[in-house]
């Protein structure tokens, strides 16, 4: 009898030959769960992702807290308690000419008046020197000036008020200043008139620390002065 030639049976890749029980159960697992362990993988991937920038996150926020920022709020009140303005601070230039302007006005003010109240006349001294550029020209003019003519020795027989009129920049670092001094008795007579101009030059250099930021807080000073007498 003629037996029939057996038919090789053909797997699901196509192939001709036979697949072994141990090659047709791995199949199946990797049918079965394959995917399902890929999809796993994916998501521990996303997992540890999601908590390294969770990490970043908190560490940033951590270092900002540590840098603490104090913003200035002013409120401005009237002699009776009204508030009449109020707002935050707002940093202002040492550029802008308006204040090297009324930093000028104030500091000669300061240098020539004579006040017949002796606390007065001190602050009025400290502030000068607060101003000028230690070692400087106008250091050494100011305390001869103040060495020849002491205002808390004169200030027992005169009083000398000042009357800034005009201050203005000749340069970037120079200003010309105009004044008129009047000079009076102690009872309030007035003994002398006299006009005076002055020739100014300054340096600016911002504080660094809260010492220098509270005696002289725009970092302006003065580092050369000639004074004239106007006829």
């Amino acid at each position: 009898m003629n037996s029939q030639p057996k038919v090789a049976s053909i797997d699901k890749a196509g192939r001709g030959d036979k697949l072994s029980p141990y090659l047709h159960g791995r199949r199946e697992w990797d049918e079965r769960y394959g995917s399902l362990i890929t999809r796993a993988k994916n998501w521990r991937a996303v997992a540890f992702i999601a908590l390294a920038i969770t990490f970043v996150a908190l560490f940033g926020l951590v270092a900002l807290s540590l840098k603490s920022k104090v913003v200035p709020y002013i409120v401005a009140v009237d002699g009776t308690g009204k508030v009449v303005s109020q707002g935050v601070a707002t940093e202002a230039s040492v550029a802008d000419e308006r204040l090297i302007r009324a930093a000028i006005f104030g500091w000669i003010q300061n240098y020539r008046m004579v006040s017949s109240d002796a606390v007065v006349e001190r602050a009025a001294i400290d502030k000068v020197y607060a101003m000028i550029a230690s070692g400087s020209p106008a250091a050494l003019k100011v305390t001869e000036a103040y060495r020849n003519s002491s205002p808390l020795s004169r200030s027992q027989t005169q009083v000398v008020s000042i009357e800034v009129h005009t201050v203005f920049a000749t340069s970037p670092k120079s200003y010309e200043v105009d004044w008129t001094e009047t000079t009076m008795s102690p009872q309030g007579a007035v003994l002398n008139t006299e006009n005076y101009k002055s020739a100014i030059t300054l340096a600016v250099h911002p504080p660094q620390d809260e010492a220098l930021a509270r005696i002289n807080p725009l970092g302006i000073y003065v580092t050369d002065i000639s004074i004239s007498k106007v006829i």
